[in-house]
């Protein structure tokens, strides 16, 4: 959901000729400018990629908003008076998991950190040899991790679970 831009450096000194972004696959999005002619060229892009900038002064690419399946390896290539240079670059989409603590009738507090890529970590406060975890793992490539705790019995007034993730770190308390 957020910007992603990929950088494609060049010495500004020298003449552009032309740049063309491509992703990893034959069918995959070809972004081109051409300065001779000042033209722009477009196949087989969403509508969220697109120059960040002029491409003549700055050739990034712009990925807005950024889903799963932009995730891969991209290439630029700029072609100008001094010859052809190349980058790579590889894009890795992070998704902050959805965070639930909730309590069963029987006592069982359940900490849930739904859908996040990578997996998120669960922990409890305070510590607890006794808790279990599971894990999913949906099609689209994001985990969802849940971790129970028996609070039967415990003297304790509140219990807290925390949350790590890349995205974000979060603490939930009953």
């Amino acid at each position: 959901g957020h910007e992603a831009v990929l950088s494609c450096p060049y010495a500004s000194k020298l003449s552009l000729l032309m740049v063309t972004w491509k992703t990893k696959c034959s069918t995959c999005c070809l972004l081109a400018y051409r300065s001779d002619r000042n033209e722009t060229r477009k196949l087989n892009c969403s509508e969220r990629i697109m120059w960040k900038y002029s491409p003549d002064s700055d050739p990034a690419l712009r990925i807005y908003p950024v889903n799963l399946g932009d995730e891969g390896n991209y290439s630029c290539e700029i072609v100008s008076s001094a010859g052809n240079f190349l980058l790579f670059s590889s894009l890795t989409v992070i998704i902050p998991p959805a965070v639930t603590l909730t309590c069963d009738k029987s006592g069982v507090v359940v900490c849930r950190a739904s859908a996040g890529k990578p997996a998120a970590d669960i922990s409890w406060i305070p510590a607890s040899n006794h808790s279990a975890e599971e894990e999913v793992h949906h099609p689209n490539g994001t985990v969802t991790r849940v971790s129970y705790i028996g609070w039967v019995n415990s003297t304790l007034p509140t219990v807290t679970c925390l949350v790590t993730h890349p995205a974000i770190n979060q603490t939930l308390s009953l």
